[in-house]
């Protein structure tokens, strides 16, 4: 009974998205977004590698698993550069890259865009301080 109240989460190995069309989701992540596709298992569901993390595009099984997505925040080391690249393959973008938080060692900058199936995503940013 001791080993069961040790047991603790950490390391997430899968992230679901839920999408309606799974060939235009599949090609926008691969296209547009260049995540590398791992697999598909036609017509439910594909996969994608994010360093490490899986990412699953999947068509909802039931009515109580078809909702948006949980906001993916993409780790990129210069956010301008990220947005303009994603911006040239036509991702839609609901705000620019913005300061949203300055903290001791870097500053937090996010920038909102919306996947083929209208779900919400952004880049992320922590830009070191200078001067500190």
């Amino acid at each position: 009974m001791n080993n069961q109240r040790s047991i603790s989460l950490g390391q997430i190995g899968q992230v679901s998205v839920n999408v309606h069309d799974l060939d235009r989701a599949t090609a926008f992540y691969r296209k547009k977004l260049r995540l590398k596709h791992l697999f598909s298992v036609p017509p439910k569901m594909a996969f994608f590698d994010c360093s490490g993390i899986r990412l699953m595009l999947a068509t909802p099984e039931r009515s109580d698993l078809d909702h948006p997505s949980s906001i993916l925040y993409f780790k990129v080391q210069e956010i301008e550069k990220a947005h303009q690249a994603l911006v040239s393959r036509g991702v839609h973008f609901e705000t620019e890259p913005v300061l949203v938080a300055s903290m001791a060692t870097h500053d937090l900058w996010l920038a909102e865009f919306r996947d083929s199936e209208n779900n919400v995503l952004a880049l992320m940013c922590e830009k070191p301080r200078t001067g500190t």
